[in-house]
Order: C-alpha cells, then structure tokens, then sequence
C-alpha cells in the first residue's frame, strides 16, 4: 500500500510539473509574439498549433478591428489568399479519385477552349502542369476573367503565355487555379463554392466558404494594407466584396474567378489548422476521409526542385532550422498567411495576420516566420 501511495505521489507531482512548464511556455511564447507584434506593426494575428495530429493551441492578439478598436477573437475569420490554391487542387484529387478526370488530361478539354503555347503548339498543357504552376501561363493579362487567355475571346491571348516550352519551367500564377475552378465546375456540374462547401467543409465540420454572403459578416476580420510614408493602414473593404450581381448572372465554368479558387477562401485560423492536419494525416481528420494517402501524398511531392512546389503545397527548408515543412503561403490586401506542418513528426502551425509591417527575410514574412518558430520553439520543440 505504502509502494502505490507513494508511486501515486510522485505521478501526481510529474503531472503537476507538466501542467506548470506547459503554462510557463504558452506564457513565454505569448510574451514573444507581443514583442514581434510591436516590431512589425501587426494589426492583429491568429495563430493555431497541431502537436502529435491534435489541435493543442490557439490565440488571437491585436485588433480585429482599429477603428472600432475590436480585439481580435478566434471565431475571426480572414480572406486567407493563395493558400486556398490547396483547397482547389483538394477537389481535383478528389474527381481524380472519381476518375472524372486525369492529372495528365489535356487541359483544353477540360476547361472547354484552346490551352496552347502559341510558340509551342503541339505542346499539350495538362491539368498537372496547370496545378504545378509548370504550365507556362502568367498573370499579364490579369486572372479574374478567363476570356483573357482564351483565343476565341480575346486578340491578346498569346501574351498570356511564356516563351519557354510547357512542362519545362515553374512560374507562380493566379490564373492558372481560377481555371482550375472552372474545371472543377464543368467536371462536377456543381458551382465551385458549393463543391468545396459539400466536399471538404462540410466534411471536415469547417465554417469558411468562398462565397461572402454564406458566412456571417460580423465574424470578418478587416484586412488592412500597410503604407510606410507616412506610417499607416488603410482598410481594404474589396476582400470581402459580395459580388452580388454577378453571382446572379453566374455561368458554370466561366463566371469562376467571381470566387477566387485562388484566393478567396474565408477561414479561421482554427478551423484552417483542422483542414491542414487533415493534409497532414494524408487525407484524412478525425475518421473522416477526403482524399486517398495516394492523392495527398502526391500534392506533397514537389514537381519542380529549386521552388519545391508539388499541387498547391509546397516544400521548404528555410522557416524552421533543420525542418523540412509541407503547406503554403497567402498574400493580398494587407493580410498574410502561413500554414506549414510536418508529416512525420505530426505537428503544424497556422499564423495569420489581417495586417502588418511586410518586412521579409528569405521569402518569407518576417512577422509570421519569427511567430511560427516561436510557437515551434516553446510549444512543440
């Protein structure tokens, strides 16, 4: 009886000293974001971390509003930009699956007009070079109407193009996703917010969307661009723009880009880390299956070496020392976003911010980096 009470004592002191050193470090790294905060002029920022493919810690800091002087909350919600490139390349897989398409489907088909390199005719571009970024389309002519590229639509659509053969090289590209939700659109019959609400949200028990009007406004975190001289930060009220017209005169796999498939998902910063564990586990989130290990495994698998870009996640060594991190970046309209995890090691961070001083160090954010290796650094190391 001694030996139990006495292993018992000694358990309840080890749970006693974890609990304390898990509070001392939330505390520690709470402190430190505060400092980046003041350092880069952030406006707000969330930030959620995954430890062992569970949800162990979320924060919001700052304004949610300066106006207002709202503080920010973790049911804020933020027009997160390119890292909804994933979300679209998500549903691909997804119709891979189905076997409604092919990653090596000639695009044209798929999207319904003429996908050709003028300099590289015979060249076919493939729904993977398109994901890839590999497919030698650029952003010249813009990316919210997709009559830009097509040659029936517009007399400038060879600019569209760059002069190095399809397959062969990688250039970022927004246009390159809002045809891909074009696709999705023609493929499944079903409009592209709608999709990803009925086959990834809904699934994973998210609230976001694309679309502006199915979300509660109140909940939207105002995105702030950032001016040096003078120092200030002017609201960006379009990122939330409700496009209520055009959604009425919406034509399936033309009126796409109205939602942004590479650009406008709408999230929180919690809710965005339960979709990236779900990336993370390869597929899969609390039982509920959205893609094959197959499929994820595959967006994860870097198609061009120096940039490390696979479908829509990218890989990259260069935010935590020693770490070789899956997930991607957003920008526009003052906001910046992270989502980086580690598949083996089954930890993720999430950090956005609605506003901040854009200083950079190799590539990256310096707000967001320095917050994520923080949070790395006292949370999960």
């Amino acid at each position: 009886m001694y030996k139990i009470n006495h292993l018992k004592y000694f358990f309840s002191l080890f749970i006693l000293f974890c609990s304390t050193f898990g509070f001392a470090q939330k505390e520690k790294a709470e402190a430190e974001i505060q400092e980046i905060i003041k350092k880069y002029d952030v406006v707000g920022l969330s930030v959620a971390v995954v430890k062992k493919g569970v949800l162990i810690y979320s924060n919001s800091f700052g304004l949610k509003n300066i106006e207002s002087n709202t503080p920010l909350s973790n049911t804020a919600i933020f027009r997160i930009a390119s890292i909804s490139k994933s979300f679209s390349a998500t549903s691909i897989m997804q119709l891979v699956e189905a076997k409604k398409l092919s990653l090596d489907d000639d695009f044209s088909k798929l999207v319904g007009f003429k996908i050709r390199n003028p300099k590289y005719p015979e060249k076919i571009i493939t729904l993977k070079m398109v994901l890839s970024h590999t497919s030698s389309i650029n952003d010249s002519k813009g990316y919210f109407d997709l009559d830009v590229i097509n040659p029936d639509q517009n007399a400038d659509w060879a600019k569209c193009y760059n002069d190095y053969e399809p397959g062969t090289k990688y250039q970022y590209c927004n246009l390159n996703f809002n045809l891909i939700g074009a696709v999705i659109e023609r493929t499944s019959g079903e409009r592209f917010d709608h999709y990803v609400k009925h086959h990834i949200l809904e699934p994973l028990k998210l609230y976001a969307g694309y679309c502006v009007d199915s979300l509660d406004s109140n909940r939207f975190a105002t995105l702030y661009e950032y001016s040096a001289n003078p120092k200030k930060f002017t609201a960006a009220p379009t990122a939330y723009a409700p496009r209520r017209e055009e959604i009425k005169n919406y034509s399936l796999g033309h009126s796409t880009p109205i939602f942004s498939p590479t650009g406008g998902m709408k999230i929180s910063a919690t809710d965005l880390a339960k979709y990236m564990t779900m990336h993370m586990n390869f597929g899969k989130y609390e039982g509920v299956k959205i893609i094959s290990k197959k499929s994820a495994k595959r967006m994860q698998t870097k198609i061009s070496d120096e940039e490390g870009y696979g479908l829509a996640i990218r890989t990259i060594d260069n935010l935590i020392p020693n770490k070789i991190l899956k997930g991607h970046t957003g920008s526009a309209y003052g906001l910046y976003s992270a989502m980086f995890f580690e598949p083996k090691e089954k930890f993720g961070i999430v950090v956005i911010t609605n506003g901040c001083n854009p200083i950079y160090t190799e590539g990256m954010n310096a707000a967001l980096k320095t917050t994520i290796n923080s949070l790395y650094n006292n949370l999960i190391k």
